[in-house]
């Protein structure tokens, strides 16, 4: 699969969970939600396309995701009450995306073992 596509259907598949961790948390206000898929545009691209280019470790993705975690808790404190929601918020649309990511991850080279699937 080209990596134009493989980058867009990460984006497109954490777009949408993380849209469904909010709604699951009872997140109504469009200008969260749609929040939401801006920073992830801005994050998702810029933290798949570091990955397509370098050959990065689990622990450099980790790290990564931590910076990634600390700069949308600061873009969701600017449309949420408190410092804590953003967190919450953060901490865990990342968390499952992230975990959906390495679960499709193997998933995928179990069904496909010939095949380098990288999908979040």
């Amino acid at each position: 699969m080209p990596v134009e596509l493989e980058l867009l259907l990460a984006l497109v598949l954490t777009v949408q969970i993380e849209l469904g961790v909010l709604v699951l948390l009872r997140e109504r206000k469009a200008n969260v939600l749609g929040l939401s898929v801006i920073i992830n545009v801005l994050t998702n691209m810029s933290l798949n396309l570091w990955l397509s280019l370098y050959d990065a470790s689990f622990l450099d993705v980790l790290v990564a995701e931590v910076v990634i975690i600390l700069i949308e808790t600061l873009a969701y404190r600017c449309v949420v009450s408190s410092l804590r929601q953003a967190f919450i918020y953060s901490v865990l649309c990342n968390a499952i995306s992230f975990l959906t990511g390495v679960l499709l991850e193997l998933l995928g080279t179990m069904l496909f073992p010939q095949v380098l699937f990288n999908v979040i």
